[in-house]
């Protein structure tokens, strides 16, 4: 098992910035697969970016050139650090973990972009 924990969410101004982390009870490197996904009302759940156990990403088309996402091995978290934010990013952002053919989730961070 494990147990992911989100933070870092808030309410920021279009064009702003905000830093999302998800903390892991165990180590990345036994983690085959993890990502950050984002649910806004009445939407559909849609990835915003992956991370393999090796650390390549894959980031979806609209946040692309201004997302980024990085991890800390020994603090066992991944980040997503948002950048130029715009109202249609307004969501509940969750940290998904594959673990053998076991899916978790956090219990996700609400972004609101507005002015």
């Amino acid at each position: 098992q494990v147990q992911l924990v989100e933070s870092g969410g808030g309410l920021v101004q279009p064009g702003g910035s905000l830093r999302l982390s998800c903390t892991t009870s165990r180590s990345l490197f036994s983690i085959n697969h993890m990502g950050w996904y984002r649910q806004a009302p009445g939407k559909e759940r849609e990835l915003v970016v992956s991370f393999t156990a090796g650390g390549d990403t894959n980031f979806a088309d609209s946040v692309k050139g201004r997302f980024t996402a990085s991890r800390d091995i020994a603090k066992r978290t991944v980040y997503l650090q948002m950048n130029n934010l715009k109202p249609e990013d307004t969501a509940v952002y969750l940290c998904r973990a594959i673990l053998g053919q076991q899916i978790y989730w956090g219990q996700g961070t609400q972004v609101t972009v507005s002015s």
